[in-house]
């Protein structure tokens, strides 16, 4: 677990932060003109492109008869990271990241609209500081709603981990890379705020039964934040989409 270093005696974390404190997020959806639905994100200082393409005629290999096909691209730019990367796409975390990223997705999309169909979703991540599967489940939830795809609810991703101060356990919403390096546990969930259901929960560590509850509200509670932020940025995004219209029509 995380020493108490991760929180200074205010309660203060690394980067300034109170516990329950997401990182900033800024986003916008319709990026490119070429995908049928794109956004930027940027959660903290990582940054993360998405493009969605689709709904369209499924290849015959991947048809299935009771819903659309959902088909997720994860990949790294080479300058991402303060190394580069050799492989910044098909190397197994990639393909790890991508299946994830699917099931977190298909649980948003209301996929029985659509048999014999296939939706693409590529996620780039151009800068990585930690959280870069939340960001890219964010990013790709609003560029999924500028392709006009229809959703049960919006899918959010957020991380948690735990520290310590005054021995009394203190759980972290919205993990940074320094706080993933320190070593401790991290709790993904990538949830349907809305809905109350959970697309996808990942830990990368064992954590004890009496600091699950705990960790897991906080990771959830970080979801349903995000939620209000993003369904802020797709009703400003239809705002000025409006705007623009009644300006071409006058």
């Amino acid at each position: 677990m995380p020493g108490p270093d991760l929180l200074s005696s205010q309660g203060l974390r690394l980067d300034g932060r109170r516990p329950n404190e997401l990182r900033r997020i800024r986003c916008k959806l319709g990026v490119f003109t070429q995908p049928d639905g794109s956004a930027y994100l940027e959660q903290g200082n990582t940054k993360v492109l998405a493009a969605v393409y689709g709904p369209h005629q499924a290849s015959k290999s991947k048809l299935s008869t009771e819903g659309v096909v959902v088909n997720c691209q994860y990949s790294m730019a080479t300058f991402s990271t303060g190394e580069r990367k050799n492989r910044p796409r098909g190397d197994r975390k990639s393909q790890e990241m991508s299946l994830h990223l699917r099931q977190a997705l298909t649980a948003a999309i209301k996929t029985e609209l659509y048999p014999r169909s296939q939706i693409d979703i590529y996620v780039e991540v151009l800068q990585a500081d930690g959280g870069a599967y939340c960001a890219c489940v964010n990013a790709a939830t609003l560029a999924l709603v500028d392709a006009g795809v229809p959703l049960r609810a919006y899918a959010c991703a957020c991380s948690a981990s735990l520290a310590w101060r005054h021995a009394a356990p203190a759980p972290l919403a919205d993990v940074g890379h320094v706080e993933e390096a320190a070593g401790g546990v991290v709790l993904t969930v990538a949830s349907l705020p809305s809905t109350g259901k959970i697309g996808l929960l990942e830990m990368s560590h064992r954590l004890h039964m009496d600091y699950y509850d705990v960790v897991m509200s906080r990771a959830l509670q970080g979801c349903r934040d995000i939620e209000v932020i993003l369904d802020k940025a797709v009703r400003a995004h239809l705002a000025e989409g409006w705007t623009k219209q009644d300006l071409v029509t006058i």
